[in-house]
Parts: structure tokens; C-alpha cells; sequence
């Protein structure tokens, strides 16, 4: 197997600085992190190089070794070999834990496996024993605009990973019994000694076995298959508040997933889709829109109804009111439960006559005589 560049592993070029380093480090940490690939190999072998690649290029001396000498460097160099060895780096069987929160650094997981010292002695590993929150999720609701203005209730169905009720999360079927580990003999951890670019250092690594916690079912749950939990469907109820907006998220708290080993629910964040209205536009707790009226309303003024969201309303058109004009009813917006209010507006949108009886066009070429126009002109405004 070919011997890998260690800047080409963690995506840097050879003048990255320590900072750039590092943050490509936890990038690619994170993206092949074993958490992520159960049972990938590839992507396990892809994790060791890049933290063989980190250990060296975070470290002003050995990075300055590996930039004259390559792989070919002092001690059996820094370089990727086969069979999951890094240039007499032997990372196979070695684990690389990030707390949970992948925020650790290489310097957490060098001390995790060789104890913090530099020396021989047995490395630790943090077994994750203790309870563990559920994940949060999320889930999608659609519904109307008259919904998310007046607010509503809807009822929503969720799949989600949820503790084993046939169990009650121990993994084990019902009557049987939980038993320590004869592969670590209850320790959780199966010690290795390897050789490394520091001398011959023994290692402790999570059991296969039992997954580190130094005991398993003596005989698996038949529903979870030991895993503790399950898939399972939940209906749920979601009240809907009134003056919510599309975008608006919803948090149900405690109907996320289940959490492990007695540990808290996650929660359920709701992002709500809003149907859009065909009469009126929403901006923010304001609503907008339009409403028709004759050209003699708009000459002569008048009192018409308008419709808004809480119903018909009454307002007074002036005298001369010009086509498009705008009206503002106070507080006929969206109301929220805190006592906020919009307002509606109106926009006027003046009637044309299409077609006039023998009545109306006499009237209004009288109109237009009594304006001083003249109707009796050849191609003119009536002919």
C-alpha cells in the first residue's frame, strides 16, 4: 500500500498554518468518526490515518522532522503503511472516543489511550454508563392561514427510536438475567500491548464483547434484540397558537426520542408550513387587501363593508378617492395571546363600467357637458 502524504490526508497544503490544521483535523475527525460508520472499515482505517496525520503535523518538531525526511523520517518515520500501521504507528484495535459532543481534541484522544504520560502505562477509555438524553427531532405540520392566525389543534404522527417496553431498556429478555463479561472479566476493556513512534505502549480498548459496559444480557431481549430500543410510532397532539407565522417552530418538550438508561427525552421541534390565503397578505401581524368600488362611490364618497380576517367592517370612503388608495383599520390585524395587534389594510380598487344602458350613457355624457367636454366631437370620448 502506497504511503500517504500526511497534508493530503487532513486536506491541507504543506503552508497550513497550526490553526488551519487543527480545524481541518476536526472536520475530518468528525466526518469519519467510527460513531458514525458502525462497522465501516474503511472509514475506520480513514480515522486512524487522520489522527496519525494530526499527531505529527500539530507538533512543531515532528512536523518539521516529516517535512525534510517525508515518510521515510527518523524512529520508522511518520508515513501511512499497510495493514492499518502508520509508518511503525500500529493504530488497528484502537479506539477514539470524542466525549459524545465530537468536540475533543487529538491531545483528549492521545491521553486516552496512552494515559496522559507519554510512558508505558495502561491508557483509560470513559465508558459511557450513565444515563443519556434522547435525541431531539423534528417534524413538518402544514396548515392553513386561517390556522396560524386564530391558532387550532392538529394531531401528528411521529417515528422515533423509543426505550424497549418489552425489556424495559435492560436488552435482556424478561426473567433472564444480566451476567459479567468473560472476554474483559467485567472490566469493559481488552489491554493490548503495540509498538508506536514512542516505544512499545499497552493499550486498553473497549470490549467488543460487551460494548465496554463489563456485563451483558445473559439471554437478548426478543423484541430490541439487545439493543434497548425500538422504532415506534406516537400520535401526537400539537396545539397550534394563535398568530404563529410560516418558519414558526414549536417545541414539544420530552416527545423526542427516548433517552438511554433512564436518562431524560429528547424533544420534538415542530416547523409549521402555512398555506398561503386568496384574499389577503400577511406582513408579520398585519394583513393587506383589496376591495372593489363603483367610479360614482370613489367620486361621491360613500360607506362600504370591507371583509377582513375577524369579519365584515365598516369604513368611509371620501369623496375623490383616487384609484389604489390605501385604508388602515386599526387592530383588524393578527392577534397574538399577548395582547399584540396588527391592523388591516385596504386597498381601493376603482370599478370601470364595461358597458352602460341608453340611461347611463345619457347621464354620463351629460356629466361630461357639465364638464366642459365635448361630446359631439367626431372620434371624441363617446363616439
Amino acid at each position: 500500500m502506497a504511503e500517504k502524504n500526511l497534508y493530503e490526508v487532513l486536506g491541507v497544503p504543506k503552508t497550513a498554518t497550526d490553526a488551519e490544521i487543527k480545524s481541518a483535523y476536526r472536520k475530518a475527525a468528525l466526518k469519519s468518526h467510527p460513531d458514525k460508520h458502525k462497522g465501516d472499515k474503511d472509514a475506520e482505517q480513514k480515522f486512524k490515518e487522520i489522527n496519525v496525520a494530526y499527531e505529527v503535523l500539530s507538533d512543531k518538531q515532528k512536523r518539521q522532522q516529516y517535512d525534510t525526511f517525508g515518510n521515510a523520517g527518523p524512529r520508522n518515520g511518520f508515513g501511512g503503511g499497510g495493514g492499518g500501521q502508520a509508518g511503525g504507528f500500529d493504530f488497528n484495535g484502537m479506539n477514539f472516543d470524542f466525549g459524545g459532543n465530537g468536540s475533543a481534541g487529538f491531545a483528549d484522544i492521545f491521553e486516552s489511550f496512552f494515559g496522559g504520560n507519554g510512558g508505558g502505562g495502561r491508557s483509560k477509555r470513559s465508558k459511557r454508563t450513565g444515563p443519556m438524553r434522547g435525541n431531539d427531532i423534528e417534524a413538518h405540520i402544514r396548515i392553513s392561514f386561517e390556522d396560524a392566525v386564530f391558532g387550532s389543534e392538529k394531531e401528528l404522527e411521529i417515528t422515533k427510536s423509543d426505550v424497549c417496553d418489552h425489556c424495559s431498556g435492560r436488552g435482556a429478555e424478561p426473567g433472564s438475567s444480566i451476567v459479567t463479561c468473560k472476554a474483559c472479566s467485567g472490566t469493559g476493556e481488552i489491554r493490548s500491548v503495540r509498538n508506536t513512534i514512542l516505544g512499545q505502549m499497552a493499550t486498553s480498548n473497549i470490549c467488543d464483547e460487551c460494548n465496554g459496559e463489563g456485563k451483558h444480557p445473559e439471554k437478548l431481549c426478543s423484541v430490541c434484540h439487545g439493543t434497548t430500543r425500538v422504532r415506534t410510532k406516537e400520535r401526537v397532539k400539537v396545539k397550534i397558537p394563535a398568530g404563529v407565522d410560516n418558519g414558526s417552530t414549536l417545541k414539544l418538550s420530552g416527545k423526542g426520542e427516548g433517552g438511554v438508561k433512564n436518562g431524560p427525552s429528547g424533544d420534538l421541534y415542530i416547523l409549521l408550513v402555512v398555506d398561503q390565503s386568496k384574499k389577503f397578505i400577511r406582513d408579520g401581524l398585519d394583513i393587506h387587501g383589496e376591495t372593489e368600488i363603483h367610479l360614482i362611490q370613489a367620486v361621491l364618497g360613500d360607506e362600504i363593508a370591507v371583509e377582513t380576517i375577524h369579519g365584515e367592517k365598516t369604513i368611509k370612503i371620501p369623496a375623490g378617492t383616487s384609484d389604489s388608495k390605501v385604508f388602515k383599520i386599526s387592530g383588524e390585524g393578527v392577534k397574538k395571546i399577548s395582547g399584540q395587534a396588527g391592523d388591516h389594510y385596504v386597498k381601493i380598487k376603482i370599478k370601470i363600467p364595461e358597458k352602460l344602458s341608453k340611461k347611463e350613457r345619457e347621464l354620463y355624457i351629460a356629466l361630461a357637458a357639465e364638464a366642459g367636454l365635448d361630446t359631439k366631437k367626431s372620434g371624441g370620448l363617446f363616439w
